[in-house]
């Protein structure tokens, strides 16, 4: 019952400003405890080590808040579920950007700019709705799917323990001088928590508009994308709205050639595909959903 609770509740009030604008949202303590851990212990020599130690910490500690969350009763975990799942908050972000694009090409580079991290000042309008959808079937996966599966493995513990490893992935698990070794092992234990959710994200979307004709092009895509995990779902994604994903873009001035998504499909998106990738964003919700009502009548 408390993740159905959950569930829900995150789909009626989101991110309710007047809670979060009084008191640090919970993500935001996990970024605090890695920024800490990142400025204490990632300097002089086994930086990987470093790093490696730091997760397993992390991950121990986040195991630990959990069961303490847990045992509090199931009304407290509908509430830490409906923090920590993202539906809501997602497709608002996303409808942002083309509520932008409404107004102009310059309005939506700035709404698509606060859920990407590519450079946003050169985009045309096609290039923010592939951003956008882009990360509205990436985030469906990391900040839905997989907080769900892992709330059903194993509770509360498995669902910050999921959390956290995905915020320490997104503040220290790049390939750069600083974080190379050091957010290693953040980078690679996030690649393997979302290995089975981003693979079931394909195959809701695949199987709710019809796609199955379509799965070996949907998986040569996945293999081909730059990402071990956030290919799959935009694979998905890209074959039901029958537009192009990913390709060319750049990261810090510098043009990356990403191999196309679904290449042969419209490569200038607009509000109206923005408007149905949202749409799927619910759809896809809808199974969750009635997963989670299964397992509780079960």
């Amino acid at each position: 019952m408390s993740l159905v609770l959950g569930l829900i509740l995150d789909a009626i009030f989101g991110e309710p400003r007047a809670v979060w604008d009084r008191v640090p949202h919970p993500a935001v303590l996990m970024g605090r405890a890695v920024a800490w851990c990142d400025a204490r212990f990632n300097r002089g020599e086994a930086r990987r080590a470093r790093g490696v130690a730091v997760m397993v910490g992390l991950g121990l500690g986040a195991c630990w808040l959990g069961a303490v969350l847990q045992a509090l009763g199931g009304l407290v975990e509908a509430l830490v579920i409906a923090v920590l799942v993202a539906q809501r908050s997602l497709v608002d972000h996303v409808r942002a950007v083309a509520d932008g694009l409404r107004l102009s090409p310059g309005e939506g580079r700035r709404a698509v700019a606060r859920i990407v991290g590519r450079d946003t000042d050169a985009m045309d309008g096609g290039a923010v709705a592939r951003s956008a959808i882009e990360s509205a079937a990436e985030n469906f996966s990391d900040g839905v799917l997989a907080p769900v599966f892992w709330y059903l493995v194993a509770g509360l513990p498995g669902l910050l323990l999921y959390k956290m490893t995905n915020t320490a992935d997104s503040m220290i698990g790049h390939r750069t001088p600083r974080h190379g070794a050091f957010g290693w092992a953040a980078a690679r234990f996030d690649d393997l928590l979302n290995i089975i959710p981003a693979r079931l994200a394909a195959v809701i979307i695949a199987g709710l508009y019809g796609q199955w004709g379509a799965w070996g092009a949907i998986v040569a895509d996945a293999r081909r994308h730059r990402s071990p995990n956030a290919g799959w779902p935009e694979a998905a994604m890209a074959r039901a709205l029958g537009v192009a994903l990913s390709g060319p873009r750049s990261y810090g001035g510098e043009m990356r050639a990403f191999a196309w998504v679904n290449g042969g499909g419209l490569r200038d998106p607009g509000v109206r595909e923005i408007e149905a990738a949202c749409a799927v964003l619910w759809r896809a919700w809808a199974v969750v959903l009635v997963v989670a009502v299964v397992v509780w009548v079960s």
